[in-house]
C-alpha cells in the first residue's frame, strides 16, 4: 500500500511538473523532469531498471533522431531560409500572404516536423508584418496554427505522430489518406478564421497599400540576399528528403526509410557531422525516454487500472468521446504524454487503425486551442519576440479556439465516416 502511494505521487508529482514545463526554484526542462521521475520511479521500485530500459521504444527514438539529421541538413543549406525570404514578398497583399503563410506552414511541416518550420517562419513572418506596416498578430496565429493542423497529415509531421507511427505499424501512405483529408479542409479553416477573428487587418483601405507592397518587396529583397546557399548541401539534402518519402510510399517501414537517408547525409566529405547533430534537439530524445517508463510505471499502478477500466475504455469505444478524452489530456499533460498514456486504449480497440488515427488527429488539432497547447505555438511566440512583436494569450485564443473546435469536428466526423 505504501509503495502504491509512493508510485502514484511521484508519478502525479512528474506529470505536473512537465505540464508546467518548471520546477519551483530550480533550472529543470521539461526533459530533465521527465528522466528525474524516471529515475525517482525506478529507485522507489515502481518499475525494475530492466523493464525501464525495455519500455523505451528505440524505434520512436531512431525514426526523430534520423527526421532531425536530415532537417538539420536542410536548414544548414538555407533552403528554409529561401522559401521564408520569397513568402515575405507577399505581405504587401494582406489575404495572399495569409493564405501563403498558412500554405508554407502547413504543407512544409507535413514534411519536415512542425516545430522546424515554426522556429524558421516565426521570425520571418513577424519582422516581415512589422517592416511591411501590418498587424503581426494574424500572421503569427496562422503560422502556429497551420503548422499544427498541417502536421496531423503524416506520420513525420510531429513527435506524437512519429511515436504512433512506430507504434502501429500504419503504412505511411494509409496514413496520409486518412488523415490528409482533414489536414487539408483545417488549413482553409485557419485561414477563413484568422481573416474573420482579425478584420481589420483584411479590411484595409486602398491609401498605403502601393506603399506597403513597396516595403514589402524591399524587405523580401533584404532577406532573399542575406540568404546563403549551400547549393551542394542543398542538392543532396533533397535528394536524400526524396528518397526517404520515395520508401515511405514503397512501404518501407518508416524507421528504416528515414534512418538510410539521414546516415547518408552524415557521410559527407564537405559537411561535418558535429553541424548536422547539432541540429538535433537532444532535449526531446530524452525527454520521450524519460516518458516511455514513465507512462510503463503508470500503467503498472492500480489508479491507472481503475481509470482505464471505469472511464478511458468507454472513451475508446466512441470515436467521438476518444476524440474529446485526447483533446481532453492532450491540454492538461501535453500531447506527447497524452499520446503515451492513452497508446494502449489504441491499440485494444476493435477498431485500432481508426483508433491510432483519432489519437493522431486530436492531440496535434488539440495543441491549437491555446498558446500553450503545443511546442510550436511556444516557438513561434519566441521567434516573433525576437523581432520586437508580441503574440498574447489573448489574441491567439481568439483565432484558437475556433480552429480547434471546427478542425476536431472535421477530422472526426472523417475519421468515423471513413473507418
Amino acid at each position: 500500500m505504501l509503495k502504491e502511494i509512493l508510485t502514484d505521487s511521484l508519478i502525479l508529482a512528474g506529470m505536473a511538473a512537465i505540464a508546467a514545463g518548471r520546477v519551483p526554484g530550480l533550472r529543470m526542462n521539461r526533459a530533465a523532469i521527465a528522466l528525474a521521475a524516471a529515475a525517482a520511479l525506478i529507485v522507489a521500485g515502481a518499475i525494475p531498471l530492466g523493464d525501464a530500459l525495455a519500455a523505451v521504444d528505440m524505434g520512436t527514438i531512431t525514426l526523430l533522431l534520423s527526421m532531425m539529421v536530415l532537417v538539420a541538413a536542410i536548414r544548414l543549406s538555407g533552403l528554409f531560409d529561401l522559401v521564408a525570404a520569397r513568402l515575405s514578398g507577399l505581405a504587401g497583399y494582406p489575404k495572399i500572404f495569409l493564405a501563403a503563410t498558412v500554405a508554407v506552414a502547413g504543407v512544409l511541416s507535413a514534411l519536415f516536423l512542425n516545430d522546424t518550420m515554426c522556429l524558421v517562419l516565426g521570425p520571418v513572418v513577424a519582422e516581415t508584418s512589422i517592416r511591411a506596416r501590418r498587424n503581426p498578430v494574424p500572421y503569427l496565429v496562422a503560422t502556429a496554427t497551420a503548422a499544427n493542423v498541417g502536421s496531423a497529415a503524416t506520420i513525420i509531421g510531429n513527435p506524437q505522430n512519429m511515436l504512433i507511427g512506430a507504434r502501429s505499424g500504419l503504412p505511411f501512405t494509409d496514413f496520409v489518406a486518412r488523415t490528409g483529408p482533414p489536414a487539408l479542409i483545417g488549413l482553409a479553416v485557419c485561414w477563413v478564421v484568422v481573416v474573420l477573428v482579425f478584420p481589420k487587418e483584411f479590411a484595409r483601405t486602398a491609401a498605403g497599400e502601393a506603399e506597403r507592397q513597396t516595403e514589402a518587396r524591399a524587405t523580401s529583397a533584404g532577406l532573399m540576399g542575406a540568404v546563403r546557399l549551400d547549393k551542394a548541401l542543398a542538392i543532396k539534402s533533397v535528394m536524400a528528403s526524396v528518397a526517404m518519402l520515395a520508401g515511405f510510399l514503397a512501404g518501407v517501414p518508416v524507421v528504416i526509410a528515414a534512418l538510410v537517408p539521414a546516415a547518408i547525409m552524415l557521410a559527407s566529405t564537405k559537411t561535418e557531422s558535429e553541424k548536422l547533430f547539432s541540429g538535433v534537439d537532444f532535449n526531446l530524445l530524452v525527454f520521450f525516454a524519460g516518458l516511455f517508463i514513465i507512462t510503463d510505471a503508470t500503467s503498472r499502478t492500480a489508479a491507472f487500472a481503475w481509470i482505464e477500466r471505469s472511464v478511458l475504455t468507454g472513451a475508446s469505444a466512441s470515436p467521438w468521446a476518444f476524440a474529446a478524452a485526447t483533446t481532453a489530456v492532450s491540454n492538461i499533460v501535453s500531447n506527447v504524454p497524452a499520446v503515451m498514456v492513452l497508446s494502449p486504449l489504441a491499440a485494444g480497440a476493435a477498431d485500432p487503425a481508426s483508433s491510432w488515427l483519432i489519437l493522431a488527429m486530436a492531440s496535434t488539432f488539440a495543441g491549437n486551442l491555446t498558446l500553450l497547447g503545443s511546442v510550436a505555438n511556444l516557438i513561434v511566440a519566441e521567434g516573433a519576440a525576437s523581432r520586437g512583436a508580441r503574440l498574447g494569450f489573448r489574441d491567439y485564443l481568439k483565432a484558437g479556439v475556433p480552429i480547434t473546435i471546427l478542425t476536431l469536428v472535421t477530422g472526426t466526423a472523417w475519421l468515423s465516416l471513413t473507418a
